[in-house]
């Protein structure tokens, strides 16, 4: 399988879906978005990661990883995002020490917050993409102005949220309970509020 090279585009406040955030990430050589649902810890995880101007008077975890990695010459080459069950991303991420590769399990949401700070490439398969990859209205804004801005319009804001609730829609109140149970139990807390207020809406 084809790996694809993804960017981060931004980040979109929910607002269908109280203290959670999208994760936009864009393909490198295409228009296709990946939309992936966060929490709130990582999404400033990842905005302080962006900015770098920003720094917090002590270590997030993440940085806390990144100064322990550093001091026991461990470096992460890469992220990949390999697998989409039911919503739920997963990913692998490349670990180096000694010339010696090890793959570690993590969540995507931790997994892009800490390949920001070892300046990591992000990748994805093109059937992940193909299978969950969205199409969103251009920023009329000027690329320099996009690139500034983390946080991305209410236009797009609104897109992604469509999208990422469109899938639990066909499926019954039992199966949302049961995706409910297996995201509870894989402490993916994200998918779980997701799928919680899908369910309430019923």
């Amino acid at each position: 399988m084809s790996l694809v090279r993804l960017n981060i585009k931004g980040i979109s406040y929910s607002q269908t879906q109280n203290g959670a955030y999208a994760l936009i990430l864009s393909e490198v050589d295409g228009d296709r978005k990946l939309p992936i649902v966060i929490g709130a810890f990582e999404a400033q995880s990842i905005a302080i990661a962006l900015e770098k101007e920003i720094r917090p008077p002590r270590p997030l975890t993440h940085d806390l990883f990144k100064n322990f990695a550093d001091r026991f010459d461990i470096v992460v080459k890469q992220v990949i995002i390999h697998k989409l069950v039911d919503g739920v991303f997963y990913s692998s991420m490349i670990c180096e020490r000694d010339k010696i590769e090890e793959i570690i399990d993590a969540r995507t949401s931790d997994a892009i917050a800490l390949a920001l700070r070892f300046q990591a490439p992000i990748f994805t398969y093109k059937n992940i993409l193909d299978k969950a990859g969205i199409y969103l209205k251009v920023n009329p804004k000027s690329d320099k102005e996009s690139q500034d801005s983390i946080l991305v319009d209410d236009l797009i804001a609104e897109e992604v949220d469509a999208a990422l609730y469109e899938s639990y829609k066909e499926k019954s109140l039992s199966e949302l309970n049961e995706l409910l149970d297996d995201a509870v139990k894989n402490e993916d807390y994200e998918t779980a509020a997701k799928i919680r207020d899908e369910i309430s809406k019923r």
